[in-house]
């Protein structure tokens, strides 16, 4: 992808829509229970947990179910960044009705992050479908386990619509999540990027009681056809939706489970740009100095250059970004090949190579620790970069958790 061609593809995050090709090879979730006939909810009174994302072909969930005749589509929940994904990052969201059906729309991102008893009062199930990127601090997936506690004290059924994993099914990696950081962007004790559809961590959530109360919940999952663990979005057939005001493009859902790391830390992760999650910069960076060294890493799929971007204000994107206004050097992530790019291993080099290149008084400051630890689900990982230890030996260190994450979740995979 070229600049220009990303550029346009970031100024259309104000967009309300973006569509699937009829001719994909993937049929999501939505898909198989429209083409059903709302068989598995015919006649039901409906609670969908749901976005922008939501499309089947050209239309959106929420217009097809309300024109249907067969479901009665009683309320409509929003997680964070609205029902129309076009609120930045930790924008709490007020309730409302849907401009198009008048159903009304209670926001699951604000002072209520679980749907309330008097919300599901009078509901026969809560439905689901809600398109994820696979990481586990992206807060879609806390939101679906809290609506699934609140359907199982509901006694009501809870349906997941399911819909591909960007990243594929078999990219595994990351820090497990330990007990300590447990949070609303980190819900789970899962890596950092889990290889698993919202389907399939549903299941797990559920099976490994990962929440609370879920034992006599009624969670059914409409699978996909013609989706299979090899797949990367591109090979899904399927146009990409934004999935939040900063994830515009698969490239950069890619590039987000490690820049993301740098939301932690006191350098930009490339909020205020055109190129959010594609770009890092720090004032005390040596930009001409970090690419060269990381490129002679070699680091599998990707590339690094040497740029100067100034942050700024971009409502809908990031209104205050950290370095507002500031011409500050930075390095540019190129993807060369998207099968062999591994982003959370990448974003751990990106880290550390920027840590020991900045002075001591830099240091200090450098790291977020409430934020960065959050984000990685354990104080080890700074630890270790502070401690200067071998980046390898960093990566290395998280294996054994994945190896036996990889164990568990096998019994929940549905592809």
């Amino acid at each position: 992808m070229t600049r220009l061609t990303r550029i346009f593809a970031v100024l259309a995050v104000l967009l309300p829509v973006s569509l699937s090709h009829a001719g994909s090879p993937v049929k999501v979730g939505a898909k198989v229970l429209y083409d059903s006939g709302y068989e598995a909810i015919d006649g039901k009174r409906v609670g969908l947990i749901t976005n922008h994302s939501a499309l089947v072909g050209h239309d959106h969930l929420i217009d097809l179910m309300h024109a249907s005749g067969k479901v009665r589509l009683a309320v409509i929940f929003a997680p964070e960044h609205g029902l129309r994904g076009l609120k930045e990052d930790g924008v709490q969201i007020s309730t409302g009705a849907d401009e198009r059906t008048g159903i009304p729309v209670f926001s699951l991102y604000g002072n209520v992050r679980k749907p309330t008893p008097e919300m599901l009062r009078g509901l026969d199930l809560l439905l689901f479908d809600i398109q994820d990127i696979g990481v586990r601090f992206y807060t879609y997936i806390s939101s679906m386990g809290l609506a699934m506690q609140a359907a199982a004290a509901a006694q009501i059924p809870f349906v997941v619509l399911d819909r591909p994993n960007p990243l594929g099914g078999e990219y595994v990696s990351g820090p497990l999540l330990e007990p300590a950081y447990l949070s609303f962007t980190g819900a789970y004790p899962i890596p950092v990027a889990h290889g698993m559809t919202m389907g399939e961590l549903a299941t797990m959530i559920k099976g490994e009681r990962m929440l609370p109360g879920l034992e006599g919940l009624d969670l059914r999952v409409i699978r996909m056809e013609g989706w299979h663990r090899a797949m990367q979005w591109p090979e899904t057939g399927l146009e990409w939706v934004r999935t939040s005001p900063n994830i515009p493009d698969f490239e950069t859902a890619l590039l987000y489970p490690g820049i993301c790391f740098f939301e932690g830390t006191d350098a930009s992760e490339g909020r205020g740009t055109l190129e959010p999650f594609t770009v890092i910069g720090h004032p005390g960076m040596d930009a001409a100095a970090l690419s060269g060294q990381l490129n002679d890493e070699a680091l599998p799929g990707v590339e690094f250059e040497p740029v100067l971007f100034t942050p700024a204000s971009i409502p809908g994107m990031s209104s205050d970004p950290k370095f507002r206004d500031r011409e500050i050097p930075g390095v540019r992530l190129l993807i060369t090949d998207v099968r062999d790019f591994r982003p959370v291993e990448t974003g751990i080099h990106l880290v550390a190579a920027l840590y020991d290149m900045l002075s001591e008084d830099e240091q200090k400051m450098f790291f977020r620790r409430s934020g960065f630890d959050c984000l990685a689900g354990t104080a080890s990982l700074r630890q270790s970069i502070e401690a200067g230890e071998e980046t390898a030996d960093i990566i290395a260190a998280w294996r054994t958790g994945i190896g036996s994450f990889g164990e568990l979740r096998r019994k929940y995979l549905l592809y």
